[in-house]
């Protein structure tokens, strides 16, 4: 069953873009991360996620990811959170974010509906059912942002995950997924970083 589109959605990319001050792209995009543990290859859904991952771009070319730890490591029994980026708990937090130009370490919460022509801003999924209508869900090698409060997303905050995870879905921005790599993503520990983020041409 389709999700159909009485969720009225008046707010586009193109303000969150311009609000954010960032070039929005609308196209998908690849780009390597070149860790200590070795490198990985990551499809961005720029076409499904216009604002998460034209965000993310920037931070990129800005260079805000080299030399960033994987500061937070979580273990489960089938699964691993590997947490990247710039922490807002971090002390060199403020310092980064004065370098972006942002005017707020947050962004919109963006999640895209099949059937549905703009992505859902602010908007989190609360009865499950919902979930069933999303285009991306978490599956192994997502990337996805930290939350920051209910419907907003850190700016600089992402995590990977290696297992799908569907208590999660529609309650993260996920806008991309590892693939090539997925073994260099499942070595990593909480003493690796990131030594660069390549985009690809």
């Amino acid at each position: 069953m389709v999700q159909s589109c009485s969720f009225k959605n008046e707010i586009d990319s193109d303000y969150y873009c311009q609000k954010l001050k960032v070039s929005c792209t609308q196209s998908n995009k690849i780009v390597y991360f070149e860790t200590t543990k070795g490198d990985f290859e990551v499809k961005l859904f720029g076409k499904d996620n216009p604002v998460t991952v034209s965000n993310f771009l920037e931070n990129i070319n800005k260079n805000i990811y080299v030399k960033q730890k994987f500061y937070k490591i979580i273990n489960y029994p089938q699964i691993r959170f590997i947490h990247g980026g710039v922490n807002q708990e971090n002390k060199l937090y403020v310092e980064r974010n004065q370098n972006l130009n942002k005017k707020s370490p947050f962004i919109p919460l963006e999640i895209k509906f099949k059937g549905e022509i703009k992505p859902r801003y602010n908007y989190q999924i609360k009865n499950p059912n919902e979930t069933e209508n999303l285009v991306y869900t978490f599956e192994s090698g997502s990337i996805a942002m930290v939350k920051s409060g209910e419907n907003k997303s850190s700016s600089t905050e992402f995590f990977f995950v290696t297992s799908n995870i569907p208590e999660l879905d529609g309650r993260y921005s996920i806008f991309g997924k590892i693939i090539n790599g997925l073994d260099v993503l499942k070595k990593i520990n909480k003493e690796d970083y990131i030594e660069a983020v390549q985009i690809s041409n």
